[in-house]
């Protein structure tokens, strides 16, 4: 319940301080809000706003910076978005084209990264259990065998087996033949009821590896069912309302080794329409307090099936960070989605 000049005062000490990150004074907001006041009426609308709890004055400067909640109202009633040239948005379409789902992904969360030299993620929710197209074993060396799954979607996962003795080639080859010529089209879970079923009608030998290769073949499947990459952690070290405190910094990059946290919030955002801006302690994440986190879903034939974000400080040009955000969201939507 701002009046239009405190707003205005807000607005200008925002923009002002996310340019220069540095507390923002009477005289900068004189010279740059276009009002006519006198510094001991901006002075006073400053207090009231500190007041207020939408700025607050560091002890080492007579300035003043945003709070959370003052980027809260920024970004909800103040902002100005600037929409991105058409040249820019023609290079994001040359980047993002409809491949493999993998690919997309990939390349979304490079360019997001890229684009707004902070940290870009890309979830999507897991996948049905794909099925499978080929297994085949090849020998690494004694008792080390490498497990090659190759999915009907084209996707091909490794995993190496341990076994309790050496395997010759010809006996990968029989089991993989047996495999191939008998479970072919089906997912791992299937697989591996069927085969517990035919089990004794193989030899001990190859019981063994069987079961190790429907273990291990699961994991596979698993780890490539939820895709989430995150691009460009590293750009966040360079920035200096971050890199200041390298104790936060470390338990950001371990949040982003865990994945849960983040992958929580992302998932929020699947119920929401639209680009999601979490400004600090918003996100839940205590290691993101600091932090601004811009999401949007991205859908495929009209169903929503993730999200991608930005990860970077609260001073962030969120007139920018916003469309890049949105625009990628959406040609990701239109990569995924086959032509009608």
């Amino acid at each position: 319940m701002l009046d239009a000049r405190a707003q205005t005062l807000l607005k200008t000490l925002i923009e002002r301080y996310i340019v220069e990150g540095q507390p923002v004074g009477s005289r900068t907001l004189s010279r740059h809000s276009g009002l006519e006041l006198s510094p001991a009426t901006i002075r006073n609308v400053m207090s009231d706003l500190e007041e207020m709890g939408f700025i607050a004055s560091p002890h080492t400067s007579a300035g003043r910076i945003p709070t959370p909640l003052g980027y809260r109202l920024f970004v909800d009633t103040l902002l100005t978005v600037k929409p991105l040239a058409q040249r820019e948005i023609s290079e994001m379409e040359d980047v993002i084209q409809p491949d493999h789902r993998q690919r997309v992904i990939s390349q979304a969360s490079q360019l997001i990264s890229q684009l707004t030299h902070f940290a870009g993620v890309v979830i999507a929710p897991r996948r049905q259990t794909p099925r499978i197209r080929q297994i085949e074993f090849l020998r690494l060396s004694e008792r080390r065998m490498l497990l090659i799954v190759v999915t009907a979607d084209g996707e091909v996962q490794n995993r190496i087996l341990l076994t309790q003795r050496d395997y010759s080639a010809s006996e990968l080859t029989e089991a993989a033949n047996y495999l191939n010529q008998n479970f072919l089209g089906l997912d791992l879970d299937q697989m591996r009821n069927r085969l517990q079923e035919e089990l004794r009608k193989l030899s001990s030998d190859l019981s063994e590896l069987m079961t190790a290769a429907m273990d291990a073949g699961k994991q596979v499947v698993a780890d490539s069912g939820e895709q989430y990459i995150i691009s460009g952690e590293k750009n966040l070290l360079g920035v200096d309302d971050l890199s200041s405190n390298m104790a936060r910094l470390r338990r950001m990059f371990d949040m982003f080794e865990q994945r849960t946290s983040l992958a929580h919030l992302l998932e929020l955002s699947h119920r929401a329409a639209g680009v999601q801006v979490f400004i600090g302690s918003e996100s839940g994440i205590d290691s993101l307090d600091e932090c601004s986190v811009v999401t949007a879903p991205y859908s495929a034939d009209g169903e929503v099936i993730g999200t991608v974000g930005v990860i970077g400080p609260t001073r962030m040009a969120y007139e920018r960070v916003i469309p890049i955000v949105d625009i990628t969201a959406r040609l990701m939507s239109s990569a995924l989605s086959p032509p009608a």
